[in-house]
């Protein structure tokens, strides 16, 4: 079952933003947490952005080795970052 747009609270939103804009954050782990699709997250981010921002983050995700799961170099298997526990209360973060 996915979330639309609208279901998403100000705060999810800003979180699945600020997950796309990370590059050791794969879109797996935002489907994990948010159970949004790469497509999903794509479609979002170009409703979400201006378009210039949006050109600039598809060609920065096309480009990011780490963005997609396997493509990563074997042995980094984490998906957070320093500040996600304490900005979305993540369990996965918690392990």
């Amino acid at each position: 079952m996915k979330k639309e747009k609208n279901s998403f609270s100000d705060i999810e939103l800003d979180r699945i933003i600020e997950m796309a804009w990370e590059d050791r954050t794969t879109f797996d782990a935002i489907q994990i947490q948010f159970n949004l699709s790469e497509t999903a997250v794509k479609a979002l981010m170009k409703k979400e952005l201006k378009f210039s921002s949006y050109k600039l983050w598809r060609k920065r995700v096309e480009d990011c080795k780490t963005k997609h799961a396997s493509k990563r170099i074997q042995g980094i298997d984490r998906f957070k970052c320093s500040r996600q526990r304490s900005i979305s209360n993540n369990k996965i973060s918690k392990r």
